[in-house]
């Protein structure tokens, strides 16, 4: 039995799994709405264990995380957890929460209401992260006498500079959603009644392109983060040399020649073996 089939496990530790092998999109809910999808500190582990599930799966080609309802993405972990946890164990939380960057397939996480703590930094391991214009941002552990320890402060500070890094992390403060999408922390945000309409679009968009191509752009992209840029150059020419001799590429450019929208074999070749929506 696959994690994402095993219910009993996932109802456990808060969680829900979707997969859709017919369009290619596979969904984990945090499903504790009644809590505000509060994270169990088990649960982060059951989360990677499904990333990298999905990411063995080529029927898998975009992964959507979202919380239950509308009330939250998810107010952080559980907090009385972590007095019962052996401090060793806490100190490598973050590999765990960085299973949407390791996943070589996009992400996307949907956002509402409070996302906080962890429910923030897994958000900020995703792609892309679509909002409601109700979201609010927030690493607020200054304020319990500890800080972000799921590489939150790290992430923010990459994405939106060191200033505003140290404004939220050591105030605790919490961040709307139209000032975060300016920091850039957010890919966009919409009124919460049109979310769902702008996730399906981005999902879709994402589909219909080529796999092989988007592994290799969220691998360069990603070395962005800690190797030295000749180090990255280099690895985006050694990508782009190996897409070169892919048949979506040349699909691609027969395409634009002809000026009709691509069939990318990547795309629409789909083993019949794919199965249907469980």
């Amino acid at each position: 039995m696959t994690i994402s089939d095993n219910v009993s496990l996932l109802r456990a530790h808060s969680l829900r799994a979707e997969v859709d092998r017919e369009r290619g999109l596979a969904t984990i809910v945090l499903d504790d709405e009644e809590h505000h999808n509060t994270l169990p500190y088990p649960g982060r582990a059951v989360i990677a264990q499904l990333f990298e599930e999905f990411s063995a799966d080529d029927a898998i080609r975009v992964v959507l995380l979202r919380g239950a309802g509308d009330r939250a993405f998810s107010a952080g972990g559980n907090i009385a957890q972590f007095m019962e946890t052996d401090p060793e164990a806490l100190s490598d939380l973050a590999h765990n929460v960085a299973a949407p960057e390791r996943c070589p397939k996009p992400v996307i996480v949907r956002l509402t209401g409070f996302t906080f703590g962890v429910g923030l930094e897994l958000s900020l391991a995703c792609d892309f992260r679509v909002a409601g214009e109700t979201t609010q941002l927030g690493l607020p552990e200054i304020k319990l006498g500890m800080i972000p320890g799921s590489g939150g402060s790290q992430r923010v500070a990459r994405i939106a500079g060191l200033g505003r890094a140290k404004d939220m992390v050591m105030r605790g403060r919490r961040i709307p959603a139209a000032e975060a999408y300016a920091w850039g922390l957010l890919t966009s945000v919409h009124p919460v009644a049109e979310l769902d309409a702008a996730v399906n679009a981005l999902v879709d968009e994402l589909l219909a392109l080529p796999a092989p191509a988007l592994r290799a752009a969220k691998r360069v992209l990603n070395s962005a983060y800690e190797a030295p840029l000749s180090v990255s150059m280099d690895l985006e020419g050694r990508e782009y040399g190996r897409l070169r001799s892919t048949p979506d590429f040349a699909e691609g450019v027969a395409a634009f020649g002809e000026k009709r929208p691509p069939r990318f074999p990547s795309r629409h070749d789909r083993s019949a073996s794919n199965g249907a929506t469980r």
